[in-house]
């Protein structure tokens, strides 16, 4: 069965704001990284709407290796968007979903053991998917800074869950991911 993994940047208070962190040539690498070894990643609307400024630096490469690499790493990946409001994703590789998230994700579940993991990078859809009991690994990458504004990323959360730390991984930036399962 196919981990959901909820793969997401956040500050030292809790912030997970795409546009709060300081990202830098580590980090770029560390994500990319994740996507080539991963089979589909999941979006909200306004996250992946931020993530299609990566389209650009496929017209036009930054001349950054590793931000160019990451450009190249989001483009091939299959991403399915959860959205009311959209009704086309401008992406070859995205497609809008067609079922209510807690459906699509067990159908994805099922899907083959050889397959990839199921990423998610969208706040609001780790928040259905904590709350429907549906995730199975956490990669949180906290930046060593306080950004004092934005949206929490455990927010509107219904029950308590617990964890236990797999592993954790440093940057030279003084950021970290954390793994966790949660103990089921």
């Amino acid at each position: 069965m196919r981990k959901v993994i909820a793969a997401l940047n956040m500050t030292l208070d809790g912030i997970c704001d795409h546009t709060a962190g300081i990202p830098d040539e580590d980090l770029h690498q560390h994500y990319a990284g994740i996507l080539d070894n991963a089979g589909v990643l999941l979006y909200g609307r306004t996250t992946y709407q931020l993530m299609q400024f990566w389209q650009t630096l496929l017209k036009k490469p930054s001349g950054q290796k590793s931000m160019d690499d990451f450009a190249l790493a989001i483009d091939k990946i299959p991403k399915i968007v959860f959205s009311h409001t959209l009704k086309n994703t401008e992406w070859n590789s995205a497609r809008l979903a067609t079922k209510e998230i807690e459906k699509e994700v067990l159908e994805l579940k099922q899907q083959s053991e050889s397959s990839k993991d199921i990423l998610v990078g969208s706040r609001s859809l780790i928040i259905q998917l904590i709350n429907l009991d549906l995730i199975d690994e956490f990669q949180i990458c906290i930046y060593p800074m306080i950004e004092g504004k934005g949206l929490p990323l455990f927010d509107k959360i219904k029950g308590r869950t617990t964890f236990r730390l797999l592993k954790t991984k440093t940057f030279d930036s003084g950021a970290i991911v954390l793994y966790y399962k949660p103990t089921r």
